[in-house]
């Protein structure tokens, strides 16, 4: 069964808006774990728009499945991660003012860099995987960096599948194969939903875990988180 971890940050911007603790994003990851999640994402940026560096700190304790940190190496962020020692980290080549993540990384042209900052992590026990699109050079260039999983990004597919064009899936089918044979693990996120996960999930052989955010909030508004989360869980085995 793929695992699901839950990406809380659109909890923290609901919280952020009104200037107050409601939601309490810490109260809401013990739910979703509650609920059946197997893991717990965040991805703090350096704005602290949504998710906050104290956030990151004060889930520790209380993620008890897998804490997922995902996020762009800068000083600050390594720092963190460093401390708090999460199950995983996953690195993500955002720029300061993105709103989303909206690319992989070239795992090439930033293969010294993407190496020392892995080395560093696993170091300390830290579980490390590479936002990547779905790109086999990509894929080759990820695994020279030392890592132990890559998370593809899924957006390209989500937007096309929801046009109809389910040949939209055949990059990452090819992907996920070489990921395979050479023994990289592979996560998946963004834009993945209930409309879409499925036919992701009996696409892709090998896959490991899904994060899963903006979609499952969005659908929880409708359908209940915990209906919400089942459905996911249901559909991930």
């Amino acid at each position: 069964m793929t695992k699901l971890s839950v990406n809380i940050n659109k909890i923290a911007t609901l919280r952020n808006s009104r200037g107050g603790d409601l939601p309490n994003v810490v109260q809401f990851a013990k739910d979703v774990q509650r609920f059946g999640a197997q893991g717990v994402t965040i991805h703090p940026r350096p704005d602290e728009r949504h998710i906050r560096y104290k956030d990151a700190f004060d889930l520790k304790p209380e993620v008890y499945t897998e804490y997922n940190i995902e996020g762009n190496p800068i000083p600050k962020f390594i720092d963190m991660v460093l401390q708090i020692k999460p199950t995983q980290v996953t690195l993500v080549p955002d720029s300061v003012d993105a709103i989303t993540s909206n690319a992989g990384w070239d795992t090439i042209k930033h293969k010294s860099f993407l190496e020392e900052v892995i080395i560093e992590f696993k170091n300390n026990g830290i579980r490390t995987s590479i936002f990547v699109d779905p790109d086999l050079r990509q894929i080759e260039g990820a695994k020279n960096t030392g890592t132990d999983r890559i998370e593809l990004y899924t957006e390209a597919f989500a937007h096309q599948y929801g046009l109809g064009n389910k040949e939209a899936i055949k990059p990452y089918v090819e992907c996920a194969d070489l990921a395979n044979t050479m023994q990289l693990g592979i996560n998946a996120g963004h834009d993945l939903s209930l409309d879409n996960i499925k036919f992701f999930k009996e696409n892709i052989n090998g896959l490991l875990e899904v994060s899963i955010g903006h979609a499952l909030i969005s659908e929880s508004l409708y359908l209940g988180v915990e209906n919400v989360i089942a459905q996911y869980l249901d559909k991930l085995k």
